[in-house]
């Protein structure tokens, strides 16, 4: 088993339409024309499709416009990078894989239809799936599609996912299930990141093989700018060419004070899609970013407040399907 680095090329990418409305309250209008932008971004990359449930299909239609495939299936979140399957290759077979998800240690009932939708979406696209037991979401890793991943003690290490799993434990089934050789164990995720216990698709990005983009922060007053120091100190202990995105913006959004790492973009065919907040650094990084990942397309899509208040960011509510 080995799972394809996020830069190979797609068949397509994969999104929910928002629905759990306490997740936005009166904000939920503005998630799902975040969600629609996306999905019609990424069509012109690569194609689409939105699962929604039966009661938002029209809606989810009308709103992502023809180029973006909208499907019904039932959900009850719209974070598909953690609660849809994991794709890798068994020789020139696609596997999908389908790991336990339990609502980010069981934080945000119900979930008992996300935790369904990975087997759901395969069997409905025609997907050989395997059952996989362990709680794991696919935000947790970056793979850098020769054996490396990266993932953070914060998350994977938490009880509330797999208490009788030891460490060595964890990592022998990243072995089996991904291929994962070698893992770069990230101390910490985001400081604000509670809700999934630190996910490494916010500090880190494998965007070529033995190639990490990590997120720095140029604030000293803020925890993150100790914690992040940390991971970089880590991900020195390897083999890595290592990147770094040096400023992590802090924006107020319908009240609340939210992170948005520029490090939650997203790789398709061709392009990499990147949140950006209104920062006075938006710009820059684009332009950093550009060159970090030579020969694609760097779209900045100014919906990053409206997803971090919900939780996320655009590399969390997307999931690539690796093409054959």
């Amino acid at each position: 088993m080995k799972m394809p680095g996020e830069f190979a090329r797609h068949e397509r990418t994969v999104i929910c339409w928002p629905s759990r409305v306490d997740l936005y309250n009166d904000r939920m209008g503005d998630a799902r024309m975040a969600h629609a932008a996306l999905a019609r971004t990424i069509s012109a990359f690569e194609p689409v499709t939105m699962i929604a449930n039966e009661t938002d299909v029209e809606r989810a239609k009308l709103l992502c416009g023809d180029t973006v495939d909208v499907v019904a299936l039932p959900i009850d979140d719209s974070w598909f990078r953690d609660s849809g399957p994991i794709y890798v290759f068994d020789g020139e077979k696609r596997i999908a894989g389908n790991w336990i998800f339990n609502g980010w240690g069981e934080k945000f009932p119900p979930f008992d239809k996300d935790a369904a939708v990975a087997k759901k979406w395969a069997n409905l696209a025609g997907h050989e799936v395997r059952d996989i037991n362990m709680v794991f979401e696919g935000g947790s890793i970056t793979v850098d599609g020769e054996g490396v991943l990266a993932t953070t003690e914060q998350c994977l290490l938490n009880p509330n996912r797999n208490p009788t799993l030891s460490k060595e434990a964890i990592a022998s089934m990243l072995q089996q299930e991904l291929g994962a050789n070698e893992i770069v164990w990230l101390p910490h995720g985001l400081s604000m990141d509670d809700d999934t216990d630190g996910h490494v698709d916010n500090v880190a990005c494998f965007v070529a093989p033995q190639t990490i983009v990590l997120q720095g922060c140029d604030d000293p007053s803020t925890p993150d700018f100790s914690l992040l120091a940390e991971n970089r100190r880590i991900a020195e202990q390897h083999n890595l060419v290592i990147k770094e995105v040096p400023v992590l913006p802090v924006v107020q959004f319908g009240g609340k004070t939210v992170q948005v790492p520029y490090l939650n973009f997203y790789l398709v065919n061709g392009a990499v899609i990147v949140p950006v907040c209104g920062h006075a650094a938006d710009d820059d990084v684009l332009a950093l970013i550009g060159e970090f990942i030579p020969n694609r397309e760097v779209v900045g899509l100014d919906i990053g407040g409206i997803l971090a208040y919900g939780g996320g960011g655009i590399h969390c509510i997307t999931q690539q399907i690796p093409a054959l």
